[in-house]
């Protein structure tokens, strides 16, 4: 029965060699499958790292700027805080369309 196999089924190298490429590619830790996640999973945190690269310099220049020009300043309280001098009367506009106006 064993003159039927043939030669090169018989190389034990050949077959370690298998058996090692099959343990690697499906059954290690680090298999083909979990290496593609990882490989998906590092495109997603460098692209999160650009966006967020982008906003820190963004509110660098915006600290910059406040920093350095006190009606920048003024304009980003109004702004974002809604702030108001004493004299002034203060009106906000919604730019959402309300139910009753169809």
């Amino acid at each position: 029965m064993l003159k039927r196999i043939p030669k090169w089924l018989k190389n034990r190298y050949l077959l370690t060699t298998a058996a090692f490429v099959l343990w690697v590619s499906f059954f290690d830790r680090n298999d083909l499958f979990t290496q593609g996640e990882r490989a998906r999973d590092l495109r997603t945190l460098q692209k999160s790292k650009t966006y967020y690269t982008t906003q820190i310099e963004a509110a660098k220049r915006e600290l910059d700027q406040m920093t350095h020009d006190p009606s920048a300043l003024e304009k980003f309280a109004r702004e974002k805080y809604r702030m108001k001098k004493d004299n002034e009367d203060e009106f906000t506009i919604d730019d959402a369309p309300s139910k009753n106006a169809q």
